[in-house]
């Protein structure tokens, strides 16, 4: 088992961003992903082995000019930089000719949260940075890298073509979750080898590597018996828990209002369309409801943390499209923990935690058969598997008598795939499956699949070898965790 924390993955973005480094010019690079998801690890981890080159990293605080200047100061000093040159930094026209000085003699600048510029009271410095960036762009000498969590502003700063700073950036590095090979990789280094605690973790956690380094530090990455209980009590309910206020400090203090209200009645209802939102908002004598379809489009484009689902071969305009959460930890703290950690603080805490286990078993079927979808997509990718995917049929089902967890097309060979997930591989009921796929091949958006080749598909975290022996002897395909393990990472497998 290991025993310390190591970096894990990130091989593709650190080759990117050694290319970028081993170009032999000036750069300007943009490096965006959600918070918490490892844009400075990253940064430091292809820095680390560059004895080439010296660099400075400064992290823009959430304040006005005087701080942010402050905070680059600071940051002179700390790497090196003599008091008396910090001192002359007395305003952004100074900052921005500070940072082309830098990478005149040679050095890398790292700017952190560099979406706060997008800010009213800092968007001066857009300018300023420009005036500058201009100066460096045909020179081969250091490179400035930007990193931002929230994209639309990133965007915004970067590409509106009206922002001061649109097509300067010679390269962009997108950070996202941790691949499934990294995840098995972290849980086979720790010994986690029950799939029931894998999907319980990725349920909260997905693939944010700081999540997992706040579980390795509260001593919950590891094999446990009570799993459930412990990782969300030390993770959750103590009073030193590592993500206690998480979800407020990080996530919601940057939705401020109505719009954090929208999120948490999404959580609450799950799936739901605009007038389900609408109908809840009137019945609670609020006033959200004339201006909810502004709110929904900055929830989904702004932050991401929404995302609008249409009827199976759906077309964007129709109006029966429904609303659900992208974040798997959003999901689960307003879905299960908020009130029950918010109840811990007034009652003895096994009744508030026996109530967020239960309420995360919904959120956590869910999280299921997203799971396996993306599962699914990273082994096609990377060659592995036995299904060469060409693409989802996305949607949800408009009809009470078909619901299909997962539909896989290749279409090159013609082979659809029809899956059912359950978290309990007792659960199966493969009458009840075959009579929904054969309900969906009966109807006109099914009938385009007649000729093709029809697999179906059961997925659990892990099936017995009687019971897979037996389904598989009828002509159902069966993967578990397991499977997708021995797939993606064969070595630990």
């Amino acid at each position: 088992m290991g025993k310390s924390w190591g970096f894990y993955g990130r091989a593709h973005e650190i080759a990117e961003i050694r290319g970028v480094l081993d170009r032999g010019a000036w750069f300007f690079c943009a490096i965006t992903g959600r918070r918490r998801i490892g844009k400075t690890a990253l940064i430091n981890q292809a820095l680390a082995t560059d004895q080439l080159r010296e660099y400075l990293y400064v992290q823009i605080p959430d304040s006005d000019e005087h701080g942010v200047l402050q905070a680059f100061r600071e940051a002179m000093t700390s790497y090196g930089w003599p008091e008396e040159a910090a001192t002359e930094v007395r305003s952004f026209v100074h900052m921005a000719r500070a940072i082309r000085q830098l990478c005149e003699r040679g050095w890398i600048v790292v700017i952190d949260e560099f979406q706060y510029f997008h800010r009213r009271q800092l968007a001066p410095f857009q300018s300023f940075l420009q005036a500058e960036v201009d100066k460096l762009r045909d020179t081969n000498r250091g490179g400035i890298f930007v990193l931002g969590s929230i994209q639309t502003e990133m965007t915004a700063i970067l590409e509106n073509r009206n922002a001061p700073l649109y097509s300067r950036v010679s390269a962009n590095v997108r950070v996202n979750h941790w691949d499934f090979e990294t995840l098995f990789e972290v849980f086979s280094s720790y010994g986690i080898d029950n799939a029931s605690q894998q999907l319980f973790m990725w349920s909260l956690l997905e693939g944010v590597p700081k999540f997992y380094r706040d579980a390795f530090d509260a001593n919950v990455l590891m094999p446990m018996d009570d799993y459930r209980r412990e990782t969300l009590r030390r993770l959750f309910f103590d009073g030193v828990s590592p993500l206690r206020d998480e979800a407020d400090t990080w996530f919601l203090r940057e939705l401020q209002g109505r719009n954090e209200t929208v999120l948490k009645t999404i959580a609450l209802l799950g799936p739901c369309s605009n007038a389900q939102l609408a109908e809840a908002f009137q019945r609670s004598g609020g006033d959200l409801a004339p201006k909810l379809g502004q709110y929904l489009k900055v929830l989904s484009e702004r932050y991401g943390l929404i995302e609008r689902q249409l009827p199976i071969f759906g077309k964007k305009e129709d109006r029966k499209g429904r609303y659900v959460m992208t974040d798997n930890f959003l999901t689960s703290w307003l879905g299960g923990l908020s009130r029950q950690v918010a109840a811990s603080r007034m009652m003895p805490v096994d009744r508030p935690l026996a109530a967020a286990s239960d309420a995360l078993a919904t959120v956590e079927g869910f999280a299921f058969e997203k799971m396996i979808r993306l599962l699914t997509e990273e082994s096609s990718r990377k060659g592995l598997g036995d299904f060469a995917l060409t693409d989802f049929v996305r949607g949800y089902w408009n009809s009470a008598d078909i619901e299909i967890d997962l539909v896989a097309v290749n279409e090159i060979d013609r082979v659809i795939r029809f899956g059912s997930c359950k978290r309990s591989e007792a659960k199966h009921d493969t009458d009840s499956f075959d009579g929904h796929v054969a309900r969906f091949l009966a109807t006109k958006d099914g009938r385009r699949f007649t000729g093709w080749v029809v697999e179906k598909a059961l997925y659990s975290p892990a099936f017995s070898s009687d019971n897979r022996r037996c389904l598989e002897s009828v002509g159902y395909v069966c993967r578990d965790l397991h499977d997708f393990r021995n797939l993606l990472f064969p070595k630990k497998g």
